[in-house]
């Protein structure tokens, strides 16, 4: 006979997989048709922060909106936090924002006990590249003036804005800035050329045709250039890298090559690629049980690069 416990760990799994089965029907049904080039920037972006309110945020840290550099940013500051999180959220830069990524930012501040700072900077089609890399370059840097010591700062971002931190890595080294202690990106968005995507069937949320829609949007005729897909970039003299994929999604090879392309230049990439789980479901914290464990290793990674202040 099962013990107490086991039954209880059986059921919150069968739970578990009923919830992922719930908001896996619901992105196809909800999200997927408005991810569509034929569908306005506009309403996308609406929808995108409609549906963000069935996602939610820790509510044991306190948040408030406060530019930096000029560029609006939401903060999530825990009490006595430690060390600071630089989030780039996704929406293939021409959608989401700090409201839309409220959920993912808000308990990663909670796990890592980290200050996390996610700068609402400009997208496309109204700014195309090198807008957001500017925003995100600026905020980095006023937050080193302010006093953040680069081996506590983590960068960090997911699907477009994972890409958006690989491009914002590649121009601090270029500038000859100091370099972040820590990097984490959820399904990086990082060939905007789209040349090696995975199964496209089996993604939930995203289409060919909409990345290709927002790459054209973003980074015009030269898709192939590293401050659009950073991966054909300079990946070498990187902080460490940890990597987290859904296994069925379309960026699968994406963060794939880039943890091979990261190695190949002599730099550490951790990749996690967690089967079943679609595109961003670390989304889904508080929520599904695999999004909460997927940031508590997150927050475990940062901890292991931050140098004591």
């Amino acid at each position: 006979m099962n013990s107490s416990a086991e039954r209880i760990s059986q059921s919150r799994s069968i739970m578990q997989q009923a919830v992922a089965g719930v908001l896996r029907r619901s992105l196809r049904l909800l999200f997927k048709p408005v991810a569509n080039p034929r569908v306005s920037v506009a309403l996308q972006r609406r929808w995108l922060n409609i549906m963000a309110q069935s996602t939610l945020r820790n509510r044991s840290v306190n948040s408030a909106d406060r530019p930096l550099a000029g560029v609006p940013c939401r903060h999530y500051q825990p009490l006595n936090a430690t060390g600071t999180v630089l989030y780039l959220h996704g929406g293939g830069y021409v959608a989401g924002s700090p409201d839309s990524h409220k959920a993912i930012t808000s308990h990663l501040a909670h796990y890592a006990n980290a200050h996390v700072v996610v700068p609402d900077y400009r997208l496309a089609p109204e700014h195309p590249c090198p807008a957001a890399i500017e925003d995100a370059v600026a905020v980095y840097r006023h937050l080193l003036a302010s006093g953040v010591e680069p081996q506590q700062l983590t960068l960090a971002g997911d699907s477009a804005g994972g890409g958006l931190t690989f491009a914002t890595l590649q121009a601090l080294k270029a500038a000859g800035e100091p370099l972040p202690g820590s990097v984490i990106v959820f399904s990086p968005w990082v060939d905007l050329s789209l040349t090696q995507l995975f199964d496209t069937d089996r993604d939930i949320m995203l289409s060919e045709a909409w990345l290709g829609f927002a790459a054209r949007a973003y980074g015009g005729d030269d898709l192939s250039a590293a401050s659009r897909s950073p991966i054909n970039g300079d990946l070498s003299g990187l902080p460490p890298v940890l990597i987290q994929v859904g296994g069925d999604e379309i960026l699968l090879n994406d963060s794939q090559r880039l943890c091979q392309a990261i190695h190949d230049a002599g730099g550490q990439a951790r990749l996690q690629v967690h089967p079943q789980r679609w595109h961003d479901f670390q989304l889904h914290a508080g929520v599904l049980t695999d999004a909460d464990q997927a940031l508590m290793t997150c927050a475990r990674f940062i901890h292991q690069h931050r140098e004591p202040s």
